[in-house]
């Protein structure tokens, strides 16, 4: 037996007191009214209602089932209210992995988005790296994250890409740092300064080989994880960086030029499991790509010519082409 349904014909008929007002409310004949009224009280093995007048009236039975079933029916909605919003990603427990260089001001907007947008979800956020994320996204210890593109990884799904163009990073004092823009060429001799291969194996190579491309084999790749260490090793001598411009704004013993002969975009993009992924997957997504594109200029989109048909994002972000 259906009762909660039987259980909500139940309390119109006791609020009005009469079968046919009650039937045409709950937009049913009164027959079939009538008969779920029978069922419930022959499951109940008592009698709801006195029909014995021409006036219907609640029994003592049926005055203490009203204020019990009005109570477990709001509970019902209650319950159905919330687990709609479960489902719409809005409440629950969502684990989001960002790059350990997200700046400060961009993960505050994006926490600020999240509390805006889903105020009842709690948002777990990890400081990992692209591999790291790609690891526990595919082991689904982790909900979402944000990557560093290119990713060769199967079972993801991406969302909203963002290009943040790149620059050399170099010293003030540096010679380099008196024109206005620089070459890779220029480079020759000088160590580059990057993030561990390991972090994000795609970029890293992709990176090294634009460089080779144009004109610049660095003596030595220098890593470094942290920008205060990325740092150190600039200002010491010897080593570049390549970077976003706000990275430089960081240090100011440090200058930002952009690269002239082969403009560099560093992709970034949400990535969640293609299959049963968190209902706020998306949402956390768009939000990101949104937040992302307001903190730094955007470079120039990648002409679509150049996706291959295997992978979600081209594997060379050379916006020269």
């Amino acid at each position: 037996m259906d009762l909660l349904r039987h259980l909500r014909h139940f309390v119109v008929v006791a609020h009005e007191l009469h079968f046919g007002r009650a039937a045409e409310l709950l937009g049913m004949a009164q027959p079939p009214l009538s008969q779920s009224i029978q069922r419930l009280e022959r499951e109940l093995t008592v009698e709801l209602f006195d029909r014995s007048r021409r006036q219907v009236r609640l029994t003592t039975a049926g005055e203490l089932l009203l204020g019990e079933a009005e109570e477990l029916l709001a509970g019902e909605g209650r319950l159905r209210s919330l687990m709609g919003q479960i489902r719409a990603g809005e409440l629950g427990v969502l684990r989001a992995g960002v790059p350990p260089e997200t700046p400060a001001v961009t993960l505050r907007s994006l926490l600020d988005g999240l509390t805006t947008r889903a105020p009842g979800l709690d948002v777990e956020l990890h400081e990992l790296t692209t591999a790291e994320q790609v690891r526990m996204l595919t082991e689904r210890t982790l909900d979402v994250g944000l990557v560093h593109h290119p990713v060769a990884a199967d079972g993801l799904r991406f969302g909203a890409p963002v290009d943040v163009p790149l620059g050399v990073l170099l010293p003030r004092t540096s010679p380099l740092a008196r024109g206005r823009e620089v070459t890779l060429a220029s480079l020759a001799g000088l160590d580059l300064v990057a993030a561990p291969r390991a972090t994000a194996p795609g970029w890293h190579d992709h990176l090294l080989a634009v460089c080779r491309q144009h004109g610049w084999r660095p003596a030595r790749v220098r890593p470094a994880r942290n920008p205060e260490f990325l740092f150190g090793l600039v200002l010491a001598g010897g080593g570049v960086a390549v970077e976003p411009a706000t990275v430089a704004r960081r240090e100011p013993r440090m200058a930002w030029r952009p690269i002239i002969d082969a403009p560099l975009a560093k992709r970034t993009s949400a990535a969640w499991p293609d299959r049963s992924a968190h209902p706020a997957a998306a949402m956390f997504g768009q939000l990101a790509a949104e937040v992302l594109a307001d903190a730094e200029p955007t470079a120039p989109a990648t002409p679509a010519t150049s996706v291959p048909a295997a992978r979600p994002w081209p594997v060379l972000f050379d916006t020269t082409g």
